[in-house]
């Protein structure tokens, strides 16, 4: 595969070149962990993108197999001393992966539209409606053609999330007033998952910076950010979403003070609008602009400094790292510093904190049996911090971590940090 001038592909060989093969990144790796095998670790797909990107081997199903395998969750990047950008290697290759059309075309019609049914807070709602009141979701599995096909064939049935209700009812109004004297204005984005599964943890997120002096502004037309297309290697597609989501926010990007998400996947990307566009004529002044604002609401709380919190809460947390919050925005004491100022909170590290839970976007329903393994090992990490509650700042892993909770008979709860500092302003 040669680089072409002006595609996503241009950077590709010097971003692989930077690779010593050092091997700081295998026990990084989640999946070299499970398989001791070196072309499911970070290395090992960088030299067989490269290899083939030389000619010195074909694409094929098991290049595919590697890249497919990967969690995207960019852990290697935190242990790789020569700042290899695998983040970015990882899309790249799956973009020229998915525009090559190896892929069965049933599946890949299969995956597209699983996408676009989770990108579709409206659709994503029918879906899971339709799914309990017909049972065919039965125990939250996915029928077995419909999980055979978008995961290669794979016997491990996938599992979907449950449904908390669906936001549509109850929109955020598109301005809140800060509740105390005004300090910052600032935007939200409700979601994709997020509205769908988690709408109380939105609405705790408005309360939280109202509380804070802040003025929330909700755009009404913002929809998704392309953060699940981008790491799918549906790039354009992706792009498009991009666009879409910096026209809804035009309006307000002169008024706000920072763009505040709480959800991790979604951040990441968007930190990363300023480079995807930075060859768009039309949008790459505001792509940057966007990116510029974005913070995480625990980094802008730590940011601005929190107030006072006056109710307790008498619980034993442990604190889960969303991969794309710890290792691609590399916020990890923030939401630990705003935990230890809650009266009467007990906070105790769990072992792994920072390994991917199995989740990873549509991972867990793609690739279910690796899915299946992180998820247990990650329960058990759980388990043995003997804590209450746990904590994460991601919608995915929030689902597939309480799913993981319920199969094992486990009465921990867990939530999204912000839902108990809404509980401790309250």
């Amino acid at each position: 595969m040669e680089p072409v001038e002006g595609s996503p592909f241009t950077e590709l060989a010097s971003k692989t070149d930077r690779c010593i093969r050092c091997g700081f990144c295998l026990d990084a790796c989640p999946t070299f962990r499970l398989t001791g095998q070196e072309t499911l670790s970070p290395r090992g797909r960088i030299y067989l993108v490269k290899s083939w990107q030389e000619g010195t081997v074909s694409l094929d199903h098991n290049v595919m197999h590697a890249l497919d395998t990967c969690l995207g969750c960019r852990a290697c990047e935190t242990a790789c001393p020569s700042g290899v950008e695998y983040g970015s290697i990882l899309e790249m290759a799956r973009t020229h992966m998915e525009s090559t059309h190896l892929r069965p075309p049933f599946q890949a019609f299969a995956r597209k539209q699983l996408l676009n049914v989770l990108t579709n807070p409206k659709l994503l709602s029918v879906s899971l409606a339709a799914g309990k009141y017909t049972g065919t979701l039965t125990h939250g599995r996915m029928p077995t053609f419909a999980a055979r096909l978008l995961s290669g064939g794979s016997s491990a049935p996938p599992k979907l999330p449950h449904s908390h209700g669906d936001a549509g009812a109850r929109a955020i109004p598109e301005r809140s007033s800060a509740r105390t004297s005004k300090r910052y204005t600032v935007a939200i984005l409700e979601g994709c998952v997020m509205r769908v599964l988690f709408a109380s943890t939105n609405e705790a997120t408005v309360r939280v910076l109202q509380a804070n002096g802040c003025e929330v502004i909700a755009p009404p037309h913002a929809a998704c950010c392309g953060a699940l297309h981008l790491h799918s290697g549906l790039h354009e597609d992706a792009l498009v979403r991009c666009r879409a989501l910096i026209d809804s926010l035009t309006p307000y990007l002169n008024e706000i003070d920072a763009l505040v998400i709480n959800s991790a996947g979604c951040g990441s990307t968007l930190r990363e609008y300023g480079t995807l566009l930075r060859d768009d004529k039309a949008y790459c002044e505001r792509a940057k602009i966007i990116s510029d604002k974005v913070r995480d609401i625990c980094e802008w709380l730590e940011e601005i400094g929190p107030a006072p919190m006056a109710n307790m809460i008498a619980e034993t947390v442990s604190y889960h790292d969303a991969c794309h919050l710890a290792h691609a925005q590399k916020i990890r004491e923030q939401p630990r510093a705003l935990l230890g100022r809650i009266p009467g909170l007990k906070l105790v590290e769990m072992e792994e904190a920072d390994t991917c839970c199995g989740s990873a976007g549509t991972y867990n329903i793609t690739e279910p049996a690796l899915a299946a393994q992180l998820l247990a090992r990650k329960v058990e990490h759980i388990r043995k911090t003997g804590a209450t509650t746990i904590v994460t700042g991601n919608p995915g892993c929030l689902a597939w971590i309480e799913q993981g909770l319920e199969e094992q008979g486990l009465k921990i709860k867990i939530c999204h940090p912000v839902e108990l500092l809404d509980f401790a302003y309250r």
